[in-house]
Protein backbone atom coordinates (compact mmCIF):
# COMPACT_ATOMS: atom_id res chain seq x y z
CA UNK A 1 0.00 0.00 0.00
CA UNK A 2 1.13 3.83 -0.30
CA UNK A 3 1.65 4.27 2.73
CA UNK A 4 5.32 5.94 2.99
CA UNK A 5 4.94 7.97 5.95
CA UNK A 6 3.81 5.32 7.76
CA UNK A 7 6.26 3.02 7.10
CA UNK A 8 8.85 5.50 8.33
CA UNK A 9 7.54 6.48 11.52
CA UNK A 10 5.55 3.23 12.56
CA UNK A 11 6.36 0.01 10.67
CA UNK A 12 4.48 -2.08 13.24
CA UNK A 13 1.38 -0.64 12.20
CA UNK A 14 2.09 -0.43 8.14
CA UNK A 15 2.80 -3.89 8.42
CA UNK A 16 -0.49 -4.91 10.55
CA UNK A 17 -2.20 -2.74 7.85
CA UNK A 18 -0.42 -4.48 4.66
CA UNK A 19 -1.37 -8.08 6.30
CA UNK A 20 -5.02 -7.48 6.34
CA UNK A 21 -4.94 -6.52 3.31
CA UNK A 22 -3.02 -9.48 2.07
CA UNK A 23 -5.51 -11.41 4.28
CA UNK A 24 -8.49 -9.96 1.77
CA UNK A 25 -6.89 -10.34 -1.21
CA UNK A 26 -6.25 -14.05 -0.55
CA UNK A 27 -9.98 -14.99 1.23
CA UNK A 28 -13.55 -15.72 -0.33
CA UNK A 29 -15.15 -12.99 2.02
CA UNK A 30 -18.56 -14.70 2.41
CA UNK A 31 -19.55 -12.92 6.11
CA UNK A 32 -23.08 -11.06 4.89
CA UNK A 33 -22.25 -7.74 6.49
CA UNK A 34 -18.83 -6.71 5.37
CA UNK A 35 -17.86 -5.23 1.87
CA UNK A 36 -15.37 -3.65 -0.01
CA UNK A 37 -15.60 -0.16 -0.73
CA UNK A 38 -14.22 2.24 -3.47
CA UNK A 39 -10.57 3.78 -3.39
CA UNK A 40 -12.94 6.98 -3.69
CA UNK A 41 -14.20 5.94 -0.08
CA UNK A 42 -11.01 5.23 1.10
CA UNK A 43 -9.64 7.88 0.09
CA UNK A 44 -12.34 10.11 1.76
CA UNK A 45 -12.08 8.27 4.95
CA UNK A 46 -8.19 9.02 5.32
CA UNK A 47 -8.53 12.51 4.13
CA UNK A 48 -7.89 15.87 6.37
CA UNK A 49 -10.93 15.93 7.41
CA UNK A 50 -10.36 13.64 9.91
CA UNK A 51 -8.61 16.71 11.22
CA UNK A 52 -12.21 19.04 11.79
CA UNK A 53 -14.10 19.07 15.06
CA UNK A 54 -17.50 20.03 14.30
CA UNK A 55 -20.37 19.07 17.37
CA UNK A 56 -23.62 20.16 16.11
CA UNK A 57 -25.30 20.65 12.80
CA UNK A 58 -24.48 22.77 9.47
CA UNK A 59 -24.34 26.30 10.33
CA UNK A 60 -25.15 25.60 13.86
CA UNK A 61 -21.43 24.29 15.02
CA UNK A 62 -20.18 24.62 18.57
CA UNK A 63 -16.76 25.33 16.74
CA UNK A 64 -14.99 28.19 13.76
CA UNK A 65 -13.61 26.99 11.27
CA UNK A 66 -16.12 24.22 9.69
CA UNK A 67 -17.17 26.09 6.39
CA UNK A 68 -15.88 23.25 4.45
CA UNK A 69 -17.22 20.20 6.38
CA UNK A 70 -20.38 21.75 6.20
CA UNK A 71 -20.42 21.62 2.37
CA UNK A 72 -19.40 17.80 2.75
CA UNK A 73 -22.31 16.98 5.24
CA UNK A 74 -24.88 18.91 3.72
CA UNK A 75 -24.11 17.04 0.19
CA UNK A 76 -24.29 13.60 2.10
CA UNK A 77 -27.69 14.66 3.48
CA UNK A 78 -28.92 15.78 0.50
CA UNK A 79 -27.59 13.21 -1.27
CA UNK A 80 -29.50 10.48 1.51
CA UNK A 81 -32.83 11.88 1.17
CA UNK A 82 -32.35 12.03 -2.59
CA UNK A 83 -31.41 8.19 -2.80
CA UNK A 84 -34.19 7.30 -0.72
CA UNK A 85 -36.89 9.27 -1.43
CA UNK A 86 -36.76 10.37 2.39
CA UNK A 87 -37.76 13.67 4.18
CA UNK A 88 -35.11 14.09 6.08
CA UNK A 89 -31.45 12.42 7.32
CA UNK A 90 -29.03 12.71 10.34
CA UNK A 91 -25.58 10.81 8.86
CA UNK A 92 -23.81 11.39 11.79
CA UNK A 93 -24.19 8.25 13.61
CA UNK A 94 -20.72 5.98 14.24
CA UNK A 95 -22.44 3.49 13.20
CA UNK A 96 -25.47 0.99 12.85
CA UNK A 97 -26.25 1.07 16.76
CA UNK A 98 -26.01 4.39 17.39
CA UNK A 99 -28.84 5.35 14.83
CA UNK A 100 -31.07 2.61 16.35
CA UNK A 101 -30.47 4.03 19.92
CA UNK A 102 -30.35 7.63 18.63
CA UNK A 103 -34.72 7.04 17.37
CA UNK A 104 -35.41 5.24 20.94
CA UNK A 105 -33.81 8.19 22.85
CA UNK A 106 -35.59 10.50 20.51
CA UNK A 107 -39.36 8.98 21.12
CA UNK A 108 -39.21 6.46 24.09
CA UNK A 109 -38.89 7.18 27.39
CA UNK A 110 -37.41 4.36 30.12
CA UNK A 111 -39.50 1.32 30.91
CA UNK A 112 -41.29 2.14 27.52
CA UNK A 113 -42.04 -0.98 25.36
CA UNK A 114 -40.59 -2.20 22.34
CA UNK A 115 -40.98 -4.88 20.00
CA UNK A 116 -38.34 -6.11 17.64
CA UNK A 117 -37.38 -9.41 16.07
CA UNK A 118 -35.89 -11.69 18.42
CA UNK A 119 -32.11 -11.98 18.03
CA UNK A 120 -31.93 -16.36 17.75
CA UNK A 121 -34.55 -15.73 14.45
CA UNK A 122 -32.73 -13.59 12.88
CA UNK A 123 -33.00 -10.01 14.76
CA UNK A 124 -30.30 -7.91 15.97
CA UNK A 125 -28.65 -6.95 19.25
CA UNK A 126 -29.84 -3.34 19.85
CA UNK A 127 -33.40 -4.24 18.87
CA UNK A 128 -34.12 -5.35 22.50
CA UNK A 129 -31.07 -8.08 23.11
CA UNK A 130 -31.21 -8.03 27.37
CA UNK A 131 -27.52 -7.45 26.79
CA UNK A 132 -28.06 -4.31 24.95
CA UNK A 133 -28.80 -1.08 26.22
CA UNK A 134 -31.74 -1.41 24.01
CA UNK A 135 -32.91 -4.13 26.39
CA UNK A 136 -32.19 -2.47 29.60
CA UNK A 137 -33.62 0.88 29.60
CA UNK A 138 -37.08 -0.56 27.83
CA UNK A 139 -39.23 -3.11 28.24
CA UNK A 140 -38.24 -5.26 25.37
CA UNK A 141 -40.58 -7.97 23.40
CA UNK A 142 -39.50 -10.24 20.65
CA UNK A 143 -41.33 -11.91 17.80
CA UNK A 144 -39.77 -14.83 15.85
CA UNK A 145 -40.42 -17.00 12.51
CA UNK A 146 -43.02 -19.68 12.15
CA UNK A 147 -41.49 -23.19 13.11
CA UNK A 148 -42.70 -24.27 9.97
CA UNK A 149 -41.84 -21.79 7.35
CA UNK A 150 -39.19 -20.30 9.49
CA UNK A 151 -40.80 -16.84 7.72
CA UNK A 152 -42.35 -13.99 10.21
CA UNK A 153 -45.71 -15.05 10.68
CA UNK A 154 -47.51 -11.34 10.70
CA UNK A 155 -50.51 -12.32 12.38
CA UNK A 156 -48.85 -13.52 15.14
CA UNK A 157 -46.36 -10.32 15.10
CA UNK A 158 -49.76 -8.03 15.14
CA UNK A 159 -51.39 -10.94 18.29
CA UNK A 160 -48.23 -10.16 20.18
CA UNK A 161 -48.49 -5.95 19.13
CA UNK A 162 -51.99 -6.12 20.78
CA UNK A 163 -50.80 -7.76 23.93
CA UNK A 164 -47.55 -6.00 25.15
CA UNK A 165 -48.79 -2.19 23.34
CA UNK A 166 -45.24 -1.33 22.27
CA UNK A 167 -44.80 2.00 21.85
CA UNK A 168 -42.20 1.48 18.94
CA UNK A 169 -41.90 -1.42 16.56
CA UNK A 170 -38.77 -2.61 14.83
CA UNK A 171 -38.78 -4.71 11.63
CA UNK A 172 -35.36 -5.51 10.40
CA UNK A 173 -32.77 -7.67 11.04
CA UNK A 174 -28.58 -9.47 10.67
CA UNK A 175 -29.37 -12.84 9.78
CA UNK A 176 -33.58 -12.71 8.14
CA UNK A 177 -32.86 -13.77 4.36
CA UNK A 178 -36.53 -13.18 3.40
CA UNK A 179 -38.28 -10.01 2.22
CA UNK A 180 -39.74 -8.03 4.50
CA UNK A 181 -43.47 -6.75 3.91
CA UNK A 182 -43.25 -3.43 5.48
CA UNK A 183 -46.68 -2.50 4.81
CA UNK A 184 -47.52 -5.34 7.06
CA UNK A 185 -45.47 -3.88 10.07
CA UNK A 186 -46.85 -0.24 9.79
CA UNK A 187 -50.54 -1.17 9.68
CA UNK A 188 -49.62 -3.50 13.33
CA UNK A 189 -47.82 -0.24 14.29
CA UNK A 190 -51.04 1.53 13.35
CA UNK A 191 -53.19 -0.33 15.06
CA UNK A 192 -51.75 -0.22 18.75
CA UNK A 193 -50.69 3.22 18.49
CA UNK A 194 -46.91 2.38 17.58
CA UNK A 195 -43.79 4.30 15.95
CA UNK A 196 -42.68 1.86 13.39
CA UNK A 197 -38.51 1.78 12.94
CA UNK A 198 -37.17 -0.36 10.21
CA UNK A 199 -33.04 -1.28 10.38
CA UNK A 200 -32.28 -1.81 6.83
CA UNK A 201 -28.73 -2.06 7.72
CA UNK A 202 -28.10 -5.27 6.29
CA UNK A 203 -30.05 -4.58 2.84
CA UNK A 204 -30.02 -0.43 2.37
CA UNK A 205 -27.64 -1.31 -0.91
CA UNK A 206 -30.04 -3.71 -1.83
CA UNK A 207 -33.44 -0.80 -1.57
CA UNK A 208 -31.00 1.58 -3.06
CA UNK A 209 -30.52 -0.78 -6.36
CA UNK A 210 -34.44 -1.44 -6.65
CA UNK A 211 -34.29 -4.83 -5.58
CA UNK A 212 -35.68 -4.86 -2.58
CA UNK A 213 -38.93 -3.19 -1.13
CA UNK A 214 -38.43 0.50 -0.08
CA UNK A 215 -39.56 0.81 3.64
CA UNK A 216 -39.19 4.40 3.64
CA UNK A 217 -42.58 5.14 2.60
CA UNK A 218 -44.07 2.96 5.35
CA UNK A 219 -42.11 3.49 8.44
CA UNK A 220 -41.79 6.58 10.96
CA UNK A 221 -38.00 5.84 10.87
CA UNK A 222 -35.37 4.16 8.64
CA UNK A 223 -31.97 2.81 10.20
CA UNK A 224 -29.24 2.24 8.10
CA UNK A 225 -25.77 1.23 8.33
CA UNK A 226 -23.32 2.83 5.53
CA UNK A 227 -20.97 -0.27 4.96
CA UNK A 228 -22.47 -3.85 4.19
CA UNK A 229 -24.31 -3.86 1.04
CA UNK A 230 -24.01 0.42 0.70
CA UNK A 231 -20.55 -0.54 -0.04
CA UNK A 232 -19.39 3.19 1.79
CA UNK A 233 -17.29 3.47 5.12
CA UNK A 234 -18.47 1.67 8.10
CA UNK A 235 -20.85 4.12 9.45
CA UNK A 236 -24.34 5.01 10.20
CA UNK A 237 -27.71 7.31 9.11
CA UNK A 238 -31.17 8.50 10.30
CA UNK A 239 -33.58 8.53 7.46
CA UNK A 240 -37.43 10.33 8.70
CA UNK A 241 -40.11 12.08 8.44
CA UNK A 242 -39.55 15.71 8.38
CA UNK A 243 -41.88 16.07 11.32
CA UNK A 244 -39.01 14.48 13.52
CA UNK A 245 -36.28 16.19 12.41
CA UNK A 246 -35.46 18.22 15.18
CA UNK A 247 -36.05 15.34 17.75
CA UNK A 248 -34.07 12.80 15.73
CA UNK A 249 -31.15 15.50 15.59
CA UNK A 250 -30.70 16.33 19.16
CA UNK A 251 -31.23 13.26 20.69
CA UNK A 252 -27.85 12.45 18.46
CA UNK A 253 -26.36 15.39 19.43
CA UNK A 254 -26.26 16.79 22.46
CA UNK A 255 -27.79 13.51 23.44
CA UNK A 256 -25.41 10.78 22.42
CA UNK A 257 -22.46 11.36 20.52
CA UNK A 258 -20.19 13.79 20.16
CA UNK A 259 -18.23 15.38 17.50
CA UNK A 260 -18.68 13.93 14.01
CA UNK A 261 -16.64 11.99 12.58
CA UNK A 262 -16.15 14.41 9.27
CA UNK A 263 -13.95 12.37 6.87
CA UNK A 264 -16.10 9.08 7.67
CA UNK A 265 -19.35 11.67 6.42
CA UNK A 266 -17.27 12.43 3.35
CA UNK A 267 -17.13 8.88 2.52
CA UNK A 268 -20.73 8.23 3.16
CA UNK A 269 -21.49 11.34 0.63
CA UNK A 270 -19.09 9.61 -2.24
CA UNK A 271 -20.77 6.17 -1.24
CA UNK A 272 -24.42 7.90 -1.52
CA UNK A 273 -23.13 9.31 -5.14
CA UNK A 274 -22.17 5.76 -6.14
CA UNK A 275 -25.18 4.04 -4.81
CA UNK A 276 -26.97 6.16 -7.13
CA UNK A 277 -26.04 5.42 -10.72
CA UNK A 278 -27.02 2.60 -12.83
CA UNK A 279 -23.96 0.73 -12.63
CA UNK A 280 -25.03 0.17 -8.53
CA UNK A 281 -28.19 -0.87 -9.28
CA UNK A 282 -26.63 -3.55 -11.60
CA UNK A 283 -24.72 -4.40 -8.44
CA UNK A 284 -27.17 -4.71 -6.39
CA UNK A 285 -29.26 -7.12 -8.40
CA UNK A 286 -26.22 -9.05 -9.16
CA UNK A 287 -26.03 -9.58 -5.49
CA UNK A 288 -29.13 -11.26 -5.23
CA UNK A 289 -28.89 -13.66 -8.38
CA UNK A 290 -25.35 -14.33 -6.96
CA UNK A 291 -27.03 -15.70 -3.57
CA UNK A 292 -29.53 -17.35 -5.23
CA UNK A 293 -26.63 -19.13 -6.64
CA UNK A 294 -24.80 -19.79 -3.96
CA UNK A 295 -28.19 -21.29 -2.21
CA UNK A 296 -29.24 -23.69 -4.98
CA UNK A 297 -25.93 -25.02 -5.53
CA UNK A 298 -26.05 -25.32 -1.75
CA UNK A 299 -29.73 -27.27 -1.81
CA UNK A 300 -27.95 -29.66 -4.71
CA UNK A 301 -25.15 -30.80 -2.23
CA UNK A 302 -27.79 -31.56 0.20
CA UNK A 303 -27.18 -28.77 2.80
CA UNK A 304 -30.82 -27.55 4.88
CA UNK A 305 -31.25 -23.32 4.39
CA UNK A 306 -33.75 -21.81 6.78
CA UNK A 307 -37.02 -20.84 5.21
CA UNK A 308 -35.58 -23.09 2.02
CA UNK A 309 -33.29 -20.22 0.56
CA UNK A 310 -33.06 -16.35 -0.02
CA UNK A 311 -34.63 -13.23 -1.16
CA UNK A 312 -31.83 -10.73 -0.55
CA UNK A 313 -28.04 -11.03 -0.16
CA UNK A 314 -27.50 -13.33 2.88
CA UNK A 315 -28.30 -17.05 3.80
CA UNK A 316 -28.45 -19.06 6.42
CA UNK A 317 -27.38 -23.01 6.47
CA UNK A 318 -28.33 -25.21 9.07
CA UNK A 319 -25.90 -27.64 10.06
CA UNK A 320 -27.33 -29.94 12.29
CA UNK A 321 -28.10 -32.47 9.16
CA UNK A 322 -23.83 -32.72 8.82
CA UNK A 323 -23.60 -33.33 12.60
CA UNK A 324 -21.33 -30.14 13.11
CA UNK A 325 -21.75 -26.92 14.58
CA UNK A 326 -21.56 -23.48 13.05
CA UNK A 327 -18.41 -22.89 15.21
CA UNK A 328 -16.50 -26.33 13.50
CA UNK A 329 -17.73 -25.06 10.16
CA UNK A 330 -16.35 -21.39 10.77
CA UNK A 331 -12.94 -22.62 11.51
CA UNK A 332 -12.87 -25.67 8.80
CA UNK A 333 -13.59 -22.96 5.93
CA UNK A 334 -11.42 -20.34 7.26
CA UNK A 335 -8.71 -22.95 6.59
CA UNK A 336 -9.54 -23.29 3.16
CA UNK A 337 -9.43 -19.75 2.67
CA UNK A 338 -12.98 -18.83 2.96
CA UNK A 339 -14.35 -16.40 5.80
CA UNK A 340 -18.05 -16.83 7.28
CA UNK A 341 -19.59 -16.57 10.53
CA UNK A 342 -21.23 -18.98 12.70
CA UNK A 343 -24.99 -18.30 13.48
CA UNK A 344 -27.97 -19.15 15.54
CA UNK A 345 -30.55 -20.34 13.81
CA UNK A 346 -33.84 -19.89 15.05
CA UNK A 347 -35.04 -22.46 17.40
CA UNK A 348 -31.69 -23.70 18.14
CA UNK A 349 -30.45 -25.67 20.80
CA UNK A 350 -26.83 -24.37 21.04
CA UNK A 351 -25.26 -21.34 22.54
CA UNK A 352 -24.56 -18.26 20.26
CA UNK A 353 -20.56 -18.87 20.47
CA UNK A 354 -21.46 -22.34 19.04
CA UNK A 355 -24.16 -22.22 17.02
CA UNK A 356 -25.81 -24.69 14.90
CA UNK A 357 -25.86 -22.35 11.59
CA UNK A 358 -23.52 -21.15 8.93
CA UNK A 359 -24.30 -17.10 7.82
CA UNK A 360 -23.16 -16.79 4.31
CA UNK A 361 -23.55 -13.33 2.44
CA UNK A 362 -22.52 -11.86 -1.35
CA UNK A 363 -21.81 -8.57 -1.49
CA UNK A 364 -18.15 -8.98 -1.29
CA UNK A 365 -17.73 -11.69 -3.69
CA UNK A 366 -19.60 -9.74 -6.25
CA UNK A 367 -17.87 -6.59 -5.69
CA UNK A 368 -14.73 -8.50 -6.74
CA UNK A 369 -16.61 -9.58 -9.78
CA UNK A 370 -17.79 -12.99 -9.54
CA UNK A 371 -21.17 -13.97 -10.55
CA UNK A 372 -23.39 -17.27 -10.47
CA UNK A 373 -20.70 -19.80 -12.26
CA UNK A 374 -18.25 -19.02 -9.13
CA UNK A 375 -20.84 -18.98 -6.96
CA UNK A 376 -21.68 -22.74 -7.68
CA UNK A 377 -17.60 -23.30 -7.46
CA UNK A 378 -17.64 -21.70 -4.56
CA UNK A 379 -20.86 -23.91 -3.03
CA UNK A 380 -18.37 -27.08 -3.98
CA UNK A 381 -15.53 -25.39 -1.76
CA UNK A 382 -18.11 -25.15 1.25
CA UNK A 383 -19.37 -28.73 0.44
CA UNK A 384 -16.65 -30.51 0.13
CA UNK A 385 -14.92 -28.79 3.29
CA UNK A 386 -17.61 -29.60 5.31
CA UNK A 387 -18.20 -32.69 4.39
CA UNK A 388 -14.67 -33.60 5.33
CA UNK A 389 -13.12 -31.91 8.15
CA UNK A 390 -10.14 -33.58 9.32
CA UNK A 391 -9.16 -34.62 6.02
CA UNK A 392 -5.52 -32.65 5.13
CA UNK A 393 -5.83 -33.84 1.55
CA UNK A 394 -8.91 -32.18 0.79
CA UNK A 395 -8.06 -29.25 2.30
CA UNK A 396 -5.41 -28.82 0.55
CA UNK A 397 -6.97 -29.72 -2.75
CA UNK A 398 -9.76 -26.85 -1.58
CA UNK A 399 -7.14 -24.15 -0.51
CA UNK A 400 -5.42 -24.80 -3.79
CA UNK A 401 -8.79 -24.47 -5.85
CA UNK A 402 -9.77 -21.17 -3.85
CA UNK A 403 -6.47 -19.53 -4.73
CA UNK A 404 -6.65 -20.00 -8.16
CA UNK A 405 -9.98 -18.38 -7.98
CA UNK A 406 -9.42 -15.20 -5.83
CA UNK A 407 -5.96 -14.75 -8.53
CA UNK A 408 -8.45 -14.04 -11.99
CA UNK A 409 -10.55 -11.61 -9.45
CA UNK A 410 -7.93 -9.17 -8.03
CA UNK A 411 -8.91 -6.86 -5.06
CA UNK A 412 -7.56 -3.63 -5.06
CA UNK A 413 -4.55 -4.38 -7.68
CA UNK A 414 -3.61 -0.31 -7.49
CA UNK A 415 -2.46 -0.39 -3.74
Amino acid sequence: MKMSALWRSDPEVARIIQAELERERSKIELIASENFPSLAVLEAAGSVLTNKYAEGYPGRRYYGGCECVDLAEELAVRRACELFGAEHANVQPHSGVQANTTVYFAMLKPGDAILGMDMSHGGHLSHGSPVSMSGSYFRAFHYGVNRETERIDYGEVAELARRCRPRLIIAGGSAYPRDIDFSAFRSIADEVGAYLMVDMAHFAGLVAGGVHGDPVPHAHFVTSTTHKTMRGPRGGMILCKGEFAQRIDHALFPGIQGGPLMHIIAAKAVALKEASEESFRDYARRIVSNARALAAALRERGFRLVSGGTDTHLLLIDLRPQGITGKQAQSALDEVGITANKNEIPFDDRPPAIASGLRLGTPAVTTRGMGEEEMVSIAGFIADTLENIGDDGVKKRVGRQVQELLRSFPLYPEL
